[in-house]
């Protein structure tokens, strides 16, 4: 039987209301963190791709991501880690780790780190079984099986449960206003990352930052002296400025300031100073990627790296969904 993708059907769910801001009126979202659980990327059999994503989108959104840990499918870390992160951050999210099997555990973990009970989550069972109803499969489903599904519907007993898609059965989980649980799969998750903007106290986009690439053939000692004394009489602006070589290419010098209107505009005029300076030509997005593209060859003759986790599937026989 082909795999089949779980997370959408055809006749579309209702989202959920907005709810209140959890951070309390007037406030927003400053700092981040990720908490990235899974055995099968520590040992290197799963590319991770969920960071990457939240840090570009964090960025986008003028939120600081401040921390990244990746951590072992294990009960103990999960909770360490989780109250940690939710005392230190406005906003976390975990990714991985939700699906039906003995070692996703992050639901049970997650429940034991905030002195919760497990309870099944009734209009998430409803939308489970209204995207399963003609599943061929679902016939021949014994107990332990459908049993093994519906813990994909087992929640802390307080959490927000948040429905971020007409088209998506699967529900962002927040626990402590703070913490938002999200499936491992790259795919889904930037669908419900994006899908779950509308229901966060983002900052206004006057505080979204603005990001300027300007590229040189130099080396990167040759310019390393100009960017020091430029970062120290940048600094008192708020600009950042920072080096990134591509290998036998060059180096991307980066500015990054508010998207203020006072701001931008002496960020464009450091900009035409340092493409003097470096010998440098500012680059748009488009440019930048074909800059960075094959710039690194690592050969993969003897290993294999997958982000194997790009859907959702059902494995025949065992009708095992992988989260």
């Amino acid at each position: 039987m082909p795999a089949r993708d779980l997370s959408r059907q055809e006749s579309g769910f209702s989202l959920s209301p907005i709810p209140r801001n959890p951070l309390g009126e007037g406030k927003c979202i400053r700092t981040a963190a990720a908490l990235i659980i899974g055995d099968e990327i520590l040992n290197g059999k799963t590319l991770e791709q969920n960071s990457h994503c939240l840090a570009k989108y964090c960025f986008e959104h003028g939120v600081q991501l401040k921390r990244v840990e990746v951590i072992a499918d294990d009960e103990a870390e999960i909770v360490e880690a989780s109250r940690r992160m939710v005392k230190n951050y406005d906003w976390v999210i975990t990714s991985g780790g939700i699906g039906p099997t003995h070692d996703d555990i992050t639901y049970a973990s997650l429940a034991k780190a905030f002195g919760q009970k497990l309870v099944h989550h009734t209009e998430t069972l409803r939308r489970l079984d209204q995207m399963n109803k003609h599943r061929p499969w679902v016939a021949s489903q014994t107990p332990s099986q459908k049993e093994a599904a519906q813990r994909m519907a087992l929640f802390p007993e307080r959490a927000e449960v948040i429905f971020v898609g007409q088209d998506i059965w699967v529900p962002v989980v927040r626990l402590e206003g703070k913490l938002c649980i999200f499936p491992g799969i790259p795919k889904l998750f930037q669908v419900m990352l994006n899908g779950l903007t509308q229901f966060l106290p983002l900052p206004p986009p006057c505080e979204r930052p603005k990001r300027i690439q300007i590229f040189t053939d130099r080396p990167e000692s040759m310019i390393a002296p100009y960017l020091t004394s430029l970062q120290a009489r940048l600094k008192p602006q708020g600009i950042q400025v920072g080096s990134y070589p591509v290998l036998s290419k060059g180096v991307f010098v980066s500015l990054i300031g508010r998207s203020e209107s006072e701001t931008e505009c002496i960020l464009l005029q450091v900009a035409r100073e340092v493409e003097s300076e470096i010998g440098g030509k500012t680059l748009n997005e488009d440019e930048v990627a074909e800059k960075k593209a094959g710039a690194i060859a690592i050969p993969t003759t003897n290993f294999t790296c997958t982000a194997e986790r790009s859907s959702i599937s059902i494995e025949p026989g065992l009708h095992r969904v992988k989260m």
